[in-house]
């Protein structure tokens, strides 16, 4: 079986874990990065950052969750059948980070930019335990109408959005909100002002919060 390949930052013997999600056509290098002013604020904390399963289509150099038909021609089909199987390989790799570490669900936190924001909100209301957050940059949340049904655990949710974003418009922060909202999980919300598609140092600071205080830094 397909193992993600993955980079990991910080202690040997951790306490809790962040892990980043990367969006489309980017690696999980693009995110990594953020542990390094991260890290003074959460002590004790390791990084994970995964590369998703497949090449990206618009940019070899990088990866992809699931191909994007209006931005690659892939089908409606190729892109359930590719996601689907995205959803299985990082659900083992969450389950190796987690016996790899000695930890529990409840100390980790789950942060997703764009595609990765897709993934994260929808594998980790669907598994068996609840994480102790999910972040979400910049993304949507897929098939809203199966959240009520199909949710396992329902750990709090921060979305944070740019209002200038022209790839992943800024009224899906919202819609995903409510529909979060409707399905009975807590959610909270920043507006990045100014910010196109992508983290501002405004959101990043808010992110740290959240992180600090789910994981009682």
């Amino acid at each position: 079986m397909t193992v993600l390949k993955s980079a990991r930052k910080g202690p040997t013997k951790a306490d809790a874990v962040v892990v980043f999600l990367h969006g489309y056509g980017a690696d999980g290098a693009d995110l990594l990065g953020l542990a390094d002013p991260l890290s003074p604020h959460l002590p004790g904390v390791a990084f994970h950052a995964p590369d998703a399963p497949e090449r990206s289509v618009n940019n070899p150099f990088g990866y992809q969750w699931f191909p994007i038909p209006w931005l690659d021609g892939s089908t409606e089909a190729q892109a359930r059948e590719s996601m689907a199987r995205s959803v299985d390989l990082l659900n083992a790799w969450l389950d190796k980070v987690l016996a790899d570490e000695g930890l529990t669900p409840d100390r980790m936190v789950v942060v997703g930019f764009s595609q990765g924001t897709m993934m994260a909100l929808h594998v980790l209301p669907r598994r068996d335990q609840a994480v102790a957050g999910i972040i979400g940059f910049s993304g949507r949340l897929l098939a809203p109408e199966l959240l009520g049904t199909e949710a396992k655990v329902k750990p709090p949710v921060l979305l944070l959005h740019g209002d200038q974003d022209p790839m992943v418009p800024f009224q899906d922060m919202q819609l995903a909100g409510e529909a979060l909202e409707a399905a009975g999980f807590t959610v909270y919300g920043h507006v990045m002002k100014g910010t196109g598609h992508g983290i501002s140092p405004d959101g990043l600071s808010v992110a740290l919060s959240f992180v600090k205080d789910r994981l009682g830094k």
